[in-house]
């Protein structure tokens, strides 16, 4: 059973939301590099302290949802059922990840990361960091040294899995399509 969480928790979350909200409204206006944090902060009616007590940085402010994707990649693999197996769960939640990233109102946000070099380069930063933190979660699972190449390398494929598939035409199918490969390699690796 889940304990929901507690007041404090919750006006912690609406602040944090309410900073993202506010973040996101004034890049997409104004553009990102015209925002400053202070910016933000004013808009938010929050402290600038109280901005940077929620979010580490600038851009942090545009994948506000850094850290939950992360460890929703990392729980597809430790609460996945015990018969089902680790290919067919990563591909179950990079779907949802995907569309979750190419639902409506989504592409201004993706057109501003394409075209904004600090945002690409955080992109890239954390789809390393997620890969890295997947990649422990399979080794965990597995009973394997988080250092298994095996292992760093069907985490850093689902992770692009991911990033070619908001990417593509049909999202979905990008999906199925590395994961058909993710699969392959996986069986012919996968340790034993």
């Amino acid at each position: 059973m889940t304990v929901p969480p507690g007041r404090r928790e919750r006006k912690k979350a609406a602040t944090r939301q309410k900073i993202a909200d506010a973040a996101l409204r004034l890049f997409l206006e104004q553009g990102y590099d015209a925002v400053g944090i202070r910016d933000v902060a004013a808009e938010a009616d929050v402290a600038v302290t109280t901005l940077f007590s929620h979010f580490a940085s600038k851009e942090a402010l545009v994948f506000e949802q850094d850290e939950d994707f992360e460890q929703r990649l990392a729980r597809a693999v430790s609460d996945r059922a015990p018969d089902e197996q680790l290919v067919p769960a990563l591909r179950r939640e990079v779907h949802a990840l995907v569309r979750h990233c190419t639902a409506d109102g989504a592409a201004p946000i993706w057109r501003m990361i394409d075209v904004t070099p600090a945002l690409r380069a955080y992109e890239g930063s954390m789809r390393l960091r997620h890969a890295d933190a997947l990649a422990r979660a399979v080794a965990a699972d597995l009973d394997l040294p988080p250092t298994s190449t095996a292992c760093r390398a069907v985490a850093r494929f689902a992770v692009d899995a991911y990033s070619l598939a908001r990417e593509a035409p049909d999202p979905q199918a990008a999906v199925d399509e590395v994961f058909e490969m993710i699969t392959a390699a996986w069986d012919a690796a996968r340790p034993s």
